[in-house]
């Protein structure tokens, strides 16, 4: 082949983006959108809020980008986007779909009622069964692939196996923050008992998979660099799961005083208060090892990949449950720890969209796909 045309044929072209496009993209929109949230957890702070309005502001632009890029991924390169869902590792990102909403729909709460008035809450409701359908349908079809079509290895284990499992309990999370916005009755009855149910469809499964997790890597030792970030993986499901228990043990004993429940109505509370209070000390001994093991990584060349978002979503959920917790036990330490891993959240932030906008800039992030099986067989026979 003459040099022209192959690098015409490597050349960075929307065909090209679309044909690479996988829905690890997205991992991008769930690391902006908790930082817009993270930040918007000082409303007194003007300057914190007006910057975590344009981030979410930018979250819906990515979010809204790579959805329609993905969609065209399947329109017009069908083989590739189906062959992807047998792919061990590339598959479990499929989570970070919802995952990646379920940021929006909190964002209309922060920032979109200020913005746009009570529409922003029928909007976050509508987007929010959205948002729950597909994390079920996540936790569900994708461990149905691996039991039945792929093939995993207990040493070729990551914590990327949490993703799909972890989009149930992210969308419990924006249901508990939803709650006080709905109609009193039926309507806050329905999404508090959804809440719960959605967090059962996941924190038990992700603590299943991380005491998994431990033994591979006692066993098998530290992934390769490439994998690096998914050391952080483990921490999401623990800060997630703590706040979906704090938002619900807060509103729980409110919602369900005019029901039967309602001689119960504290105890759930508090049980739920509970739940994410040991919740949130798991999580924490993970940031700790989790940043012991970044330390250990980072003493060598560690290679940029989308994985590096990995180092966000889960610092981000747990430094705003931190947050939370910090409101109902109100002690400085706690609140100064939490305002600490915003601002590490924010570092991280910046450096990995920065990598990631420069990786997509000259193609490093947009590999030519190896072949479908279909289109390999096809190609065979026309020879």
């Amino acid at each position: 082949m003459h040099p022209a045309t192959a690098d015409k044929n490597h050349a960075l072209t929307p065909s090209r983006i679309v044909r690479s496009f996988t829905p690890n993209w997205f991992a991008a929109t769930m690391g902006t959108g908790i930082l817009a949230i993270g930040l918007g957890q000082f409303p007194d702070i003007a300057v914190l809020h007006v910057a975590g309005c344009l981030l979410w502001m930018l979250n819906i632009g990515l979010f809204a980008l790579f959805s329609g890029i993905y969609a065209m991924t399947w329109l017009r390169h069908f083989d590739v986007a189906r062959e992807m869902l047998e792919h061990p590792t590339m598959s479990m990102s499929l989570g970070c779909i919802p995952m990646g909403l379920a940021t929006i729909v909190n964002g209309l709460l922060l920032f979109g009622i200020p913005l746009i008035g009570d529409i922003a809450i029928t909007i976050a409701a509508v987007l929010w069964w959205i948002d729950a359908a597909l994390a079920m349908a996540c936790g569900l079809a994708v461990p149905f692939l691996m039991f039945t079509r792929q093939k995993h290895a207990i040493e070729q284990m990551t914590a990327v196996w949490l993703l799909p499992v972890v989009a149930c309990e992210v969308a419990a999370v924006s249901g508990g923050l939803l709650l006080p916005y709905l109609a009193e009755g039926a309507a806050q009855l329905e999404m508090l008992l959804l809440c719960y149910v959605l967090w059962a469809c996941s924190v038990p499964l992700a603590v299943s998979l991380i005491a998994i997790l431990m033994l591979r890597l006692a066993v098998h030792k530290l992934p390769d660099a490439s994998a690096a970030a998914s050391s952080w993986l483990a921490l999401g499901p623990l800060g997630t799961g703590a706040l979906a228990m704090l938002l619900c043990g807060e509103n729980a004993p409110v919602v369900l005083a005019s029901t039967p429940l309602q001689p119960f109505a504290d105890a759930i509370g508090g049980a739920s208060i509970m739940a994410g209070v040991l919740l949130w000390g798991y999580g924490f001994w993970w940031l700790a090892m989790a940043s012991l093991i970044t330390a250990r990584y980072f003493r060598s060349h560690v290679p940029f990949n989308l994985g590096w978002w990995g180092y966000t979503f889960p610092l981000g959920v747990f430094s705003v449950a931190t947050i939370h917790l910090a409101d109902l036990f109100p002690l400085g330490l706690l609140r100064g720890l939490g305002i600490g891993l915003i601002t590490a959240l924010a570092v991280i932030w910046a450096v990995v969209m920065t990598r990631t906008v420069i990786g997509a800039w000259n193609g490093q992030l947009f590999p030519r796909p190896a072949v479908a099986p279909a289109a390999a067989v096809a190609l065979k026979q026309a020879a």
